[in-house]
């Protein structure tokens, strides 16, 4: 199915939702706030936003906020709790599953290994560590956990013909 090109002035208006998701990506975004920012209803919005960025709103939502913990795991000493409230998250058990889900360790994993390498990624630019960090959600998390429970479960840096 071609993606039909959308009204410019719609795609103004979904960029002004994404960039308060961005600014403000530890605040809840259920599709109706963002709908009424966009001032679209809830299905357009929903359908839309998936049509300009390539992913629903709630996973664009989920990437920004993994990215957010990662780059606090690597950055800073605040305790795991602290990073998953401070990036949105209402369960440090519901942080710890989906951000094993989606980077494939576990918080406490993802910052040895960051500090670890520490030295190494000083000397990369921030946008490009964090472009190359960012978490692949084109799956959805609960499909990426059906596919593993039977083993069917690509690396998300694996090509697919």
């Amino acid at each position: 199915m071609d993606a039909v090109p959308q009204d410019p002035a719609l795609l103004r208006r979904l960029l002004r939702a994404k960039d308060r998701m961005d600014a403000a990506s530890h605040e809840a975004w259920p599709v109706e706030r963002l709908a009424a920012i966009s001032g679209v209803s809830t299905a357009h919005f929903a359908r839309s936003f998936k049509q300009a960025f390539g992913v629903p709103p709630h996973r664009y939502l989920l990437t920004r906020r993994i990215e957010q913990a990662t780059t606090l795991l690597r950055d800073t000493d605040l305790s795991i709790t602290d990073i998953a409230f401070a990036t949105g998250w209402e369960s440090l058990g519901t942080f710890g599953r989906t951000f094993h889900d989606v980077t494939g360790r576990s918080p406490s994993a993802m910052r040895i290994e960051a500090r670890a390498n520490g030295h190494q990624l000083a000397l990369v630019p921030a946008c490009v560590l964090k472009a190359a960090q960012r978490p692949d959600l084109t799956t959805a998390v609960l499909e990426k956990r059906r596919r593993k429970s039977k083993g069917t479960v690509r690396s998300s840096i694996e090509e697919v013909s």
